[in-house]
């Protein structure tokens, strides 16, 4: 005890204490970085924010240098500072190269700008999201199936990003899914991530059609190590799901110019007894056993 006494004794007494201040204020480049470093200190977070603290802090440590070298004559504080600045310099050589090298497609930027960065999502995130479907977008022409009722297995989850599709069951139409609409999110979310199931309707290309698919395996194994990844996709799986059903619900009335509305099932039933209220014609089934498709099919095949 007593050597760590004398050590910490001779920490704190071992210099002595300032018996004058200088009246005289140091010079204009030592306030230029304290300045530098507070505004630095302010910087957020993600690239931008990177980029913002690294490039303050450097000028902040360079002034610094500069200060010691000229002012304070000091080789220990100017080699700190310089050192500083250095570590600061690579940092942000290093954080420019990643922003450079996030870049995607025309058509993924377009996903981005519309469906994630109004969300707050992160291009390093959205950059996870991107590898995890290969970069790849899929080209449907027009009058080729995706999905084919009662054969086609439920093997991948896909959003459209550009044409139209037609959803039908037995030949009878049900809606169609628009651009940055999911083809497949009501066969995904019936679905356990240990099942397996298969279409219980056709999806059609209208149009000319490309599209952007996950296969399924793959973005599970992405939901399990990005767990921030998986509510994304749940929030949007489920408010694509809420606007398909309102689409269907457009489409059924009751008679007497009363319409069915998914909301509220019973209210048709006691308000018109005589009128037997009228389902919807497509409801979700769990799948049998199913196999990894070859490639798209053509509906008249």
């Amino acid at each position: 005890m007593g050597e760590n006494a004398s050590f910490w004794e001779s920490l704190i007494y071992a210099h002595p204490t300032c018996t004058t201040w200088k009246l005289e204020a140091e010079g204009s480049i030592y306030h230029l970085a304290s300045i530098l470093f507070v505004v630095g200190f302010m910087g957020g977070s993600g690239f931008f924010g990177l980029l913002y603290v690294f490039s303050l802090l450097g000028l902040g440590f360079l002034c610094s240098s500069v200060w010691a070298w000229l002012d304070v004559c000091a080789a220990d504080i100017f080699s700190w500072n310089f050192i500083l600045f250095a570590i600061c310099f690579v940092q942000f050589i290093y954080v420019t190269y990643q922003v450079r090298s996030v870049s995607f497609d025309k058509e993924f930027q377009e996903i981005y700008s519309t469906l994630f960065q109004p969300l707050g999502i992160s291009l390093t995130v959205y950059r996870k999201i991107v590898l995890c479907c290969d970069a790849e977008v899929v080209t449907l022409e027009k009058e080729h199936c995706y999905a084919m009722q009662g054969k086609t297995p439920i093997d991948k989850l896909s959003l459209l990003v550009s044409g139209r599709i037609r959803v039908t069951v037995d030949g009878e139409f049900l809606h169609y899914i628009f651009p940055l609409q999911f083809l497949d999110s009501p066969e995904w979310d019936s679905l356990r991530p240990t099942e397996e199931g298969i279409f219980q309707v056709t999806l059609t290309a209208e149009t000319d059609c490309r599209y952007v698919a996950w296969r399924r395996k793959k973005l599970y194994l992405l939901f399990a190590k990005h767990r921030f990844i998986s509510r994304l996709f749940s929030i949007l799986i489920g408010s694509d799901i809420a606007e398909k059903l309102y689409a269907l619900n457009d489409r059924v009335h009751v008679g007497k110019g009363f319409r069915y509305d998914i909301r509220l099932p019973n209210f048709y039933h006691v308000s018109l007894p005589e009128t037997p209220p009228v389902q919807p014609s497509h409801h979700l089934q769990r799948g049998s056993p199913r196999r990894k498709p070859t490639g798209v099919t053509n509906c008249s095949s």
